[in-house]
């Protein structure tokens, strides 16, 4: 009986859950290159207008599936934090992006793997080994490359775009958003499937636009974007933003996670790719360095990960 079961499910394709992931990055290096390209809204209010189409594009989805609006009791703390969390690592992502050449702000925001295991080695009580203390170090690296402080580098500031202090402020708030992003991974690791994807999706939206309506009132930085274009992207953003998490969530459910991570490095490539194309900004031999230091760590905490995993089924 069981084995007339297991013939009568359909086969996944072979490759569909990299496809997934495949997509999804690209999804997300776009929204990086649109907010870049989108001039005089400010990044809380560019995160606000995000979370509200979300919002919208959630709501009928929870009602379809019947998940409820609130979730389990026992979970709900764990997803209010998902969502005070994620909304604040897109926040700070998106004001680096805006302070910084998108490649770097890219390139440090994908260090969050690196973060995710130390943070669940603390929280979780997962397994730490030396190799993550030594990728831990290369992404150290990696950021302080793009960096560039002067007590360590002197003057030396080619390739910065606009002043040295917008580009710390964006490295700061890249770094934080990598933190961010690694905190709310392990939040949801601690959910676990207990909890609808869409029900995270939306106390996402729902947290992160109060959060962010309100900040943005108080500091009034309120404004209408100039032309139809912009109002446009500021809608593609949302979009591009439930495709991007949907086939990710997508490629994680068919395939494992470490090659996902992997597949996420083309996030990297495309971001110096788009810099150059629609920037007209050549990477500089200390980003390379750095996306290469940071690159190499990550692969190796998935294919570590992967490894691991594989002994163990």
């Amino acid at each position: 009986m069981h084995a007339q079961n297991d013939s009568e499910k359909p086969k996944t394709c072979p490759g569909l859950g990299l496809f997934y992931a495949l997509l999804s990055t690209v999804f997300f290096s776009i929204i990086a290159l649109l907010v870049k390209s989108i001039k005089g809204v400010h990044a809380i209010e560019i995160s606000a207008i995000r979370c509200f189409f979300q919002m919208i594009f959630t709501l009928p989805l929870l009602i379809y599936h019947k998940t409820g609006f609130l979730g389990p009791k026992d979970k709900r703390i764990y997803l209010v934090l998902r969502g005070f969390i994620g909304s604040n690592a897109m926040i700070l992502l998106y004001y680096a992006v805006q302070q910084m050449p998108l490649a770097d702000a890219t390139v440090i925001m994908f260090s969050n793997p690196v973060f995710t295991s130390l943070l669940a080695w603390i929280f979780l009580k997962e397994r730490c080994t030396i190799w993550d203390c030594v990728f831990t170090v290369f992404t150290i690296s990696g950021v302080l490359l793009i960096a560039r402080p002067p007590f360590l580098f002197g003057e030396h500031r080619r390739g910065i775009e606009g002043n040295y202090a917008n580009h710390i402020k964006g490295t700061i708030a890249a770094f934080a958003g990598a933190v961010g992003a690694a905190f709310t991974f392990v939040v949801l690791r601690k959910m676990g499937r207990s909890v609808h994807y869409y029900l995270s999706i939306w106390y996402y939206a729902v947290i992160g636009f109060i959060e962010c309506f309100i900040t943005v009132s108080i500091l009034g930085e309120w404004k209408i974007p100039y032309c139809g274009r912009d109002r446009w992207l500021l809608m593609l953003i949302a979009v591009f933003g439930i495709a991007g998490q949907a086939f990710l969530t997508k490629a994680l459910q068919i395939e494992k996670a470490g090659p996902v991570a992997l597949m996420r490095t083309v996030d990297v490539v495309l971001a110096f790719i788009f810099q150059f194309i629609f920037f007209n900004r050549a990477p500089t031999m200390w980003s390379l360095g750095g996306a290469l230091c940071v690159v190499l760590s990550t692969s190796g905490v998935a294919l570590q990960k992967w490894y691991s995993n594989s002994r163990k089924s």
